[in-house]
């Protein structure tokens, strides 16, 4: 490639090649959150409902996930430099054009744009930091970008909350173009293609961009749009969901016969990756899939307004921010695997101890179990990141951190999903079971609803309207019970396969850890 290293560029201090690179990196995922508390505005502001308004972040997701795979493909084939620079820009220009759409389709196609162009900056950023630090300094590298990974995604609805409030949706996009300058100017400037990006001289698998394009498009339409319309009794998602099964098995098969395969597949030999990735999909599972169920908790059941839901959410990153760099500094001394059983352990326990809080829960008792979350998570992130990524060749680290990304934002979708659909069902089934009780057979039903009925004598009511105002709030009092069950039981489950999963850590291979020398940039 044209950016090939010199000799003076060799010893550039790896840190500053981490800020550059993590730029870009915080700024996309930040944006997969950031705009989910400034539908209602978007929706208001271009004339669309809320749920039409909701492409906005399905769009970006899916275009997001279509290029995560094939990253390490395309920055041989362009050269790494040339990609990361060219995804930056493109996803500041789109994030201007993002603020400044004049309707709903242009802000779904320049949010299509956005994805598109971001979805490299996660794997990349990754394979350039594995690449710049040595190996035993590996586990501060993966803190520092263990960071924005999973603080990014946190922090989002709070910064979205606040800037949508005090200036305008619009605001949301425009946040990027500084940083997406910033982060420009640093990637020209300190990074650098190693002398194994090169260009493969065999053909374009068009086959297997098409296949995998169009099968993790659907997989991520279904996941993200099916609880709406409740999943398989919709025609469209049903065709979307074989159409997915279908071109994903065949694009496996594919990629695993043909020569020049646009996804090496084959990493998954290496015992260590494979059971790596399987766990950061269990994590994305976990950590979005319960992401998604506390801020609906406490706006629908505790009535914290959306701003307020977002920060204290906040725990959680604090929590993260503070102990990944600790994690990063310790784990060149103790075995990554003991550090990666604690971590896995205690965000495990955390889920279980979000399980045990009722509607008397106050904001602290929010508060703890999150923050030994995202202490739990620094302890999980950064130890399993540096253990799947050390038996990879450097020549196959754009390849394998491609798959690790993506098979982390699926396990996500997955999630989010789940967690979507397991509160609907178990609160309907938990109202059916608990209304069953609330009958004028039942002393306790007949003593309460009398009581309610003369409260609201009391403020005004006519006798008629006070008993059907009665019914009502009984009716709600059983509803908001059995919406409190369903949370705290998806919390315990989700827990429980977390716990389920510990077991997996010792089909890994402790880390060679050995000094090495910087690879070049």
């Amino acid at each position: 490639m044209t950016d090939d290293v010199s000799p003076g560029h060799r010893h550039i201090n790896p840190w500053i090649i981490a800020v550059a690179v993590m730029f870009g990196t915080f700024m996309e995922v930040l944006d997969t959150t950031v705009v989910n508390v400034s539908l209602p505005h978007i929706a208001g502001s271009l004339s669309a409902t809320v749920d039409e308004s909701t492409w906005a972040l399905t769009s970006y997701l899916v275009a997001n996930a279509i290029i995560l795979p094939i990253t390490g493909w395309l920055a041989n084939t362009f050269g790494r430099k040339r990609l990361l620079m060219s995804s930056v820009a493109g996803f500041t220009v789109a994030s201007f054009l993002c603020g400044l759409a004049p309707n709903l389709p242009m802000l779904v196609f320049f949010r299509v744009i956005q994805g598109a162009t971001g979805g490299a900056l996660q794997p990349i950023s990754q394979a350039v930091l594995l690449e710049a630090f040595p190996p035993h300094e590996r586990g501060k590298a993966m803190g520092f970008w263990g960071l924005g990974i999973v603080v990014a995604p946190i922090l989002g609805p709070v910064l979205g909350g606040w800037l949508t409030d005090s200036y305008s949706w619009r605001w949301v996009f425009y946040i990027n173009i500084p940083v997406g300058i910033v982060s420009l100017i640093m990637t020209k400037l300190y990074i650098f293609d190693p002398p194994y990006i090169r260009r493969s001289e065999k053909g374009i698998d068009y086959w297997g961009i098409g296949m995998l394009a169009v099968g993790i498009g659907a997989l991520q339409v279904v996941l993200d749009k099916g609880q709406e319309v409740d999943w398989f009794s919709s025609q469209w998602i049903t065709g979307l969901m074989i159409t997915a099964v279908v071109l994903l098995v065949a694009f496996i098969v594919w990629e695993l016969l043909v020569g020049n395969p646009v996804v090496d597949l084959r990493v998954f030999q290496e015992r260590t990756y494979a059971t790596g990735v399987f766990l950061m999909t269990t994590l994305g599972f976990v950590l979005y899939g319960s992401l998604v169920l506390l801020p609906i908790m406490l706006q629908t059941l505790f009535g914290y307004p959306a701003l307020q839901a977002g920060i204290a959410m906040a725990p959680r990153g604090i929590g993260s921010f503070i102990f990944m760099p600790i994690v990063g500094m310790i784990l060149g001394k103790y075995d990554a695997r003991k550090i990666l059983a604690i971590g896995v352990g205690v965000s495990a326990w955390t889920l279980v101890w979000l399980s045990w809080i009722n509607l008397n829960a106050g904001y602290w008792d929010i508060f703890w179990p999150q923050f030994v979350q995202g202490m739990g998570m620094a302890f999980v992130f950064v130890p399993l990141t540096t253990i799947t990524m050390d038996p990879i060749p450097k020549e196959r680290m754009g390849n394998a951190t491609s798959l690790f990304n993506v098979m982390r934002n699926i396990g996500g979708s997955v999630g989010i999903a789940t967690a979507s659909t397991l509160l609907a069902r178990r609160a309907q089934v938990h109202i059916n079971v608990m209304g069953a009780h609330v009958n004028a057979y039942s002393e306790t039903s007949r003593v309460l609803l009398q009581e309610m009925r003369a409260g609201f004598m009391a403020a005004g009511s006519d006798p008629t309207t006070a008993t059907h105002q009665a019914y009502l709030a009984l009716f709600g009092t059983v509803e908001r019970q059995a919406t409190m069950m369903s949370f705290v039981e998806i919390f315990l489950w989700f827990g429980l396969l977390f716990f389920a999963a510990l077991p997996l850590v010792l089909l890994m291979r402790r880390p060679s850890g050995k000094p090495g020398t910087v690879a070049a940039h």
